[in-house]
């Protein structure tokens, strides 16, 4: 046993120092310049580098347009690279089960809930550009640029399965963030500058002409070309536009790096926002038990509800681990929490041999982490083993779940006993997402408030509102961020051909 886990913590500490030198060989603060100077006066600006900016970015150089991207932080990936549950499409070739062409569409507006009542065709119209889109969004990494997504796993909120993921080590966000990066960095387009923050949007009448940004040496220089912004959302920012629109979550942990929201440069230019109330409320943010205090938390991937886990609270279920994000929280949060600040609860998400078989890849880094442990059904607290042994009678077909999940994945778990194996880790609701941000059409033209295009301006992925209405199903985060930067940076580049 001593053996194997030191040969457990070897890999994994390997895996990390490799993973972390490929991405310093890769992705240097600042890229070369562009090589031809001829053509700068002909280049666009991306603002971040997550993946709908890197998406947008592949997008311009494929029509041969130098693209120019900054990034605020440290290093390009933004939010991006640590997704874990992977990138919604339908139909493609990996589903385990044909879906309706409708369904996808349907799930999401069904999740949207409340918002759908406002707004209602220019949501529609986004959602379904959404949807009609993600399967040739999941064929443009998977044939394009080389990324496996082999792997499909329904989610909660999911009618069928249709989120997908690699089969190796490497969680899907840093899979198709590093093969997007590794690919522009080849170009000579591609000039990538970090620690560049952003600090007005440049216009010259109706038309943005620009940006204003500050170097990290405090340093203020200029940009001129149409931009692409993909400065992600606001979810960091406690402080600002997060305690102005939801003061109700002060105190709520976050997976989010403290930062504030770029919205306010869109809005002084004259940009409509939307929905900015919309928060979600991740269920499974993980309680490090070597810092339990700390309110930034590292996300408990939603595959490991989807691959048959289940939630107790004080040794009982308690929901549909299965339902969208927002009911699963609302079931936490409505209950009194262990802990005011942060302001935290103590659910244990459970799962089995067979489940951890097959998310193997999430949980043995989280077993490295810390986060999770292997345990016994024993440690779980009395009740644990009488809800366990309940939910193992549902999934073999022996009784009606009182909570109406009806898909059970992987979990293998037939006869279970005190001694039964389980693997278990200590979660909490955390602030994730937001669903609010600019408001843009199916073009990914930023709206203003006359909502109408303001010219020589797009926008995509978190610092936009409107796509996922009152509540984002998991695994269409990433999906935004590839089918509305492909769009951004298609636009952009006819806008350019056009002679603007």
């Amino acid at each position: 046993m001593v053996f194997h886990r030191m040969l457990t913590v070897l890999f994994f500490s390997c895996l990390a120092l490799t993973i972390a030198y490929l991405y310093k060989q890769n992705y240097p603060p600042m890229s070369a310049p562009i090589a031809d100077p001829g053509m700068a006066s002909r280049h666009a600006i991306v603002v971040g580098s997550g993946l709908a900016g890197l998406s947008a970015a592949s997008q311009l150089i494929s029509r041969n347009i130098p693209v120019r991207l900054l990034e605020r932080g440290a290093k390009p990936g933004g939010n991006s690279i640590k997704a874990s549950s992977g990138i919604n499409g339908a139909p493609t070739t990996y589903q385990p089960v044909a879906e309706p062409l409708d369904a996808f569409y349907n799930d999401t507006t069904r999740s949207a809930g409340h918002a759908m009542s406002s707004f209602t065709a220019q949501r529609e119209k986004l959602i379904e550009t959404l949807t009609k889109n993600s399967a040739a969004g999941v064929e443009w990494l998977v044939q394009e640029k080389g990324v496996d997504l082999s792997r499909v796993a329904q989610l909660g909120g999911h009618s069928y399965a249709r989120t997908h993921r690699g089969a190796g080590q490497a969680p899907p966000g840093f899979a198709i963030v590093s093969a997007l990066l590794k690919q522009l960095k080849e170009s000579p387009l591609f000039d990538l500058r970090t620690s560049c923050t952003v600090t007005k949007v440049l216009q010259d009448g109706a038309h943005v002409t620009g940006v204003a940004y500050a170097r990290e040496d405090g340093k203020q220089e200029e940009l001129h070309g149409p931009v692409i912004f993909a400065s992600g959302g606001f979810g960091g920012d406690a402080e600002g536009l997060l305690a102005k629109y939801r003061p109700d979550l002060a105190g709520y942990p976050s997976t989010n790096d403290p930062r504030p929201g770029t919205q306010p440069l869109l809005t002084a230019i004259g940009a409509q926002l939307i929905d900015m109330d919309q928060v979600q409320v991740h269920p499974t943010g993980f309680v490090d038990p070597a810092n339990a205090a700390t309110p930034l938390k590292f996300l408990g991937a939603e595959v490991l509800r989807g691959e048959g886990g289940i939630l107790l609270l004080n040794g009982k279920r308690f929901v549909d681990e299965l339902d969208t994000r927002e009911k699963v929280s609302n079931a936490i949060t409505t209950t009194t929490p262990s802990s005011e600040s942060p302001k935290q609860w103590t659910v244990q998400v459970v799962l089995d041999e067979g489940t951890y078989q097959a998310a193997k890849s999430h949980i043995d880094f989280y077993l490295f982490k810390g986060l999770m442990k292997k345990s016994t059904i024993a440690e779980l607290g009395p009740q644990a083993l009488e809800s366990i042994t309940q939910y193992a009678k549902v999934v073999a077909g022996e009784a009606t779940d009182e909570f109406h999940r009806t898909t059970f994945a992987n979990w293998t778990l037939k006869n279970p006993t005190p001694e039964s194996v389980v693997y278990v880790g200590v979660v909490t609701p955390v602030v994730h997402f937001t669903m609010g941000g600019v408001l843009i059409n199916v073009k990914s033209e930023v709206l203003g408030e006359d909502e109408k295009p303001i010219k020589g301006l797009w926008g995509a992925g978190e610092v936009t509102g409107g796509v996922h209405g009152g509540n984002r199903l998991g695994g269409s985060s990433l999906l935004e961020c590839v089918v509305f930067g492909r769009i951004a940076g298609d636009q952009c580049a006819d806008y350019l051909a056009g002679g603007k």
